[in-house]
């Protein structure tokens, strides 16, 4: 089966893509997600490079990128003093990501279909990227890591 050239992603609540939808202006992906910098190595100190961001991938109509709001609340190490409360990183993120979903006119919860796009935040990849591998090819979110694949159905692996 060809990969299709607007990557259909599936709303589904309570789950990993439960912040997709549409508004006035086009389509939007919001996550909340931990990453680390391109070329990081797993050493001592590793807490203090894991970041959690708060993002929001703004689309047009027909699935072209247009904008991303992304957001550093803080650091693993951070959350891991800070595990509760309005200090809390986590916290943070998600009061932030609400307040960019409010933001948006006549926002709805539901399917969408993008286009692959990159961009680079703090040295991190965020986007949806084409991939290969043994002739296999498939669509992932950075930095979720959310597979999308044959069918094509919207359905994502982890």
């Amino acid at each position: 089966m060809a990969v299709p050239g607007v990557i259909p992603i599936a709303y589904e609540p309570k789950h990993r893509t439960e912040t997709i939808g549409r508004y006035a202006d086009g389509q939007f992906l919001a996550s909340i997600t931990y990453a680390f910098p391109e070329g990081f190595r797993l050493e001592e100190g590793w807490e203090e490079q894991k970041r959690l961001y708060a993002v929001l991938h703004t689309f047009d109509t027909e699935g072209n990128y247009r904008d991303s709001d992304i957001w550093c609340a803080g650091t693993w190490a951070e959350q891991r003093r800070i595990p509760e409360g309005v200090a809390s990183p986590l916290t943070r993120a998600q009061v932030h990501r609400g307040t960019l979903l409010r933001s948006l006119p006549r926002r709805s919860y539901t399917d969408i279909a993008i286009r692959p796009f990159r961009v680079t935040h703090d040295g991190v990849l965020f986007g949806l990227v084409m991939r290969e591998d043994d002739g296999e090819e498939w669509a992932e979110l950075y930095p979720d890591r959310l597979a999308f694949g044959e069918p094509w159905d919207g359905t994502y692996d982890t």
